[in-house]
């Protein structure tokens, strides 16, 4: 591939991302609204965000817990944020002793707690771990948020009335992940207008 070909690959990624962005801006805007209202309200009560996710839904989910814990774009207080991704020893010794699929529901049903919100992320709404961390925090009294892509998966059929579904309308995983990235920005600065409304 010469650098022609080269250049006009990544500018077909650009397009390709900016398209999905602004399909998905109208299906999408009224669910982000809804959960991060639905984390306002947990994080009003006392309550944490939990979040999981497998590899790039992994990262993204360390993200949003640390856009929280520390700070988005205000000074604010820290708000009680735990990725479930991020403890080597605890995902290992629940992978051996159990198995794989049980690493995030193990820490929901130890960490989660009536009012607390699951952020759960999975590009495919199939990931099994993720879907077993799901029923853990619905067993635990928590509200979830679905943040997947393409038909929604076994995710989407697990959710109840009062959880939150974000489905990116696209089948591309990349452009499916750089939209969740969008979402999780766009929950960070909800959160931070609702804390700013609460100290003015």
């Amino acid at each position: 591939m010469d650098s022609d070909e080269q250049i006009a690959r990544v500018k077909q990624g650009f397009a390709d991302s900016i398209q999905t962005k602004q399909q998905s801006q109208e299906v999408l805007a009224g669910v982000t609204a809804a959960a991060a209202t639905l984390i306002a309200r947990s994080l009003d009560r006392g309550g944490k965000i939990l979040s999981c996710g497998n590899g790039g839904s992994a990262g993204d989910a360390q993200h949003f817990s640390s856009e929280l814990l520390n700070r988005y774009e205000m000074e604010r207080r820290g708000l009680p944020a735990v990725a479930l991704t991020t403890d080597s020893s605890t995902l290992t010794s629940i992978a051996n002793d159990y198995d794989f699929s049980r690493i995030f529901a193990r820490q929901v049903e130890a960490l989660g707690n009536n009012g607390d919100v699951l952020l759960a992320i999975s590009t495919s709404g199939h990931s099994e771990n993720v879907c077993q961390a799901v029923t853990a925090a619905h067993s635990r009294g928590m509200g979830v948020i679905a943040l997947s892509g393409r038909n929604g998966g076994t995710m989407a059929s697990q959710l109840h009335d009062s959880d939150v579904e974000i489905r990116v309308p696209a089948q591309t995983t990349a452009r499916i992940q750089e939209v969740h990235l969008l979402v999780i920005h766009c929950l960070c600065d909800l959160i931070d207008q609702h804390i700013a409304s609460q100290e003015n």
